[in-house]
């Protein structure tokens, strides 16, 4: 028998009402449900699991500093392969390429990866920053709203290197929104201009409020098994066909290049390369959108422009329902949710796309995605490309 290949057989996410969970409920709770229901989706019983792979800030300090193992116990399983690797909101795609590197190894068969957050419902979001410890002592103690901060300095500088605009960002809020609006489950759908976007207050120059991502709850998870397992099970299978990750810095000020996003190129660049296949291949892209500013650095990180090109690119709503590149087809962190890490649910919509379930806003004849998160503040990065094929 050849080597086992990983592939993706179950995802879900759990639903969402004004960005609360619908009941109370702990995250332990929420995790377990989104495990539940991808567990069904794939037609796989939960004491079959013998992998798992969280991460989350979730129970800090106290349980949540071993995730795996308090969630094991939760679960009621006993994993062979557990991997709580932690790279902020990228973690997810990293976590889909450590599942396909146990189970093409044999170290486990079905893995389950989860994520759970209650930021909304427990109001537990803030700007204040990080505590001023180790590297952060250079940036907390003087005011720096935290993440948007980092986010902004690296707006503020592709803008005077490359001439980018407000505009340009605002057209990446706008497209994403379209999409929202064909999604029963997003969160905000209401129509929404670029003069909205520039109108919409500041909150740290030059990104406003509809710049940044939404504050919500969400839960979600993914199944991943061998081809050989999900053919048995009858079940149609997204297999896994490249994967990259990396990360650069913590701290802002220690970003290589304020303009440039040097953790996706190598993700990106490995990826491609492990694939196989080149850019014209993808035919929906799904990319972390924490800001609209993290949109435009990824596309030309990832090689779909040029350096500097990114705001033309975008321009005239080429990434809405209709126009020539789908991209965060679910409406995505802007419009959809935003549970403080959101990569797991960039994978879960990239699932949902290749297998066709996705309705008004389907992509028609979607074979191959990719998928690229972003962690920290612009720090890290870790792509995926996915195909039925």
């Amino acid at each position: 028998m050849g080597k086992p290949e990983a592939v993706i057989v179950g995802v879900a996410d759990v639903a969402l009402k004004d960005g609360k969970v619908l009941t109370p409920m702990s995250v332990l709770q929420l995790q377990a449900l989104a495990a539940r229901d991808a567990l069904a989706d794939a037609g796989i019983p939960m004491r079959e699991v013998d992998g798992l792979l969280t991460a989350g800030m979730w129970g800090v300090p106290g349980p949540g500093q071993l995730a795996t193992v308090t969630l094991s116990e939760y679960l009621g399983i006993v994993p062979r392969f557990v991997d709580g690797t932690n790279i902020g909101g990228s973690a997810f795609e990293a976590h889909v390429a450590h599942a396909a590197m146990a189970i093409e190894a044999g170290r486990c068969e079905v893995a389950l990866i989860t994520y759970g957050s209650l930021q909304r419902s427990e109001a537990s979001r803030n700007l204040a920053g990080r505590p001023s410890v180790l590297t952060m002592q250079y940036e907390t103690p003087w005011g720096m709203p935290t993440p948007i901060g980092g986010y902004a300095l690296a707006a503020m500088r592709h803008m005077h290197e490359f001439g980018t605009t407000s505009e340009h960002l605002a057209e990446i809020a706008v497209a994403t929104r379209k999409w929202a609006a064909l999604n029963p489950g997003a969160t905000n759908r209401g129509p929404l201009s670029i003069d909205d976007v520039l109108n919409s207050p500041m909150i740290s120059d030059p990104l406003h409020l509809l710049d940044a991502c939404l504050v919500t709850d969400g839960g979600g998870a993914i199944v991943m098994t061998t081809a050989a397992h999900a053919k048995a099970l009858g079940r149609k299978a997204v297999h896994v066909r490249g994967y990259g990750e990396a990360h650069t810095h913590w701290t802002i000020a220690a970003m290589p290049d304020l303009a440039r996003l040097t953790a996706a190129e190598v993700a990106g660049r490995d990826a491609f390369a492990m694939a196989g296949i080149g850019h014209e291949a993808i035919d929906v892209v799904e990319l972390y959108d924490s800001f609209t500013i993290t949109v435009l650095l990824t596309l030309e990180a990832l090689g779909f422009c040029q350096r500097g090109e990114g705001g033309a690119f975008v321009a005239g709503q080429r990434t809405a329902p209709g126009g020539p590149f789908p991209l965060n087809t679910n409406g995505g962190g802007l419009s959809y949710a935003h549970p403080g890490m959101y990569g797991i649910f960039l994978l879960i919509e990239a699932v949902r796309q290749l297998r066709g379930e996705c309705g008004e806003r389907q992509i028609k004849d979607a074979v191959t995605a990719l998928v690229h998160g972003t962690g920290g503040t612009l720090s890290s990065g870790a792509t995926c490309i996915l195909s039925t094929r």
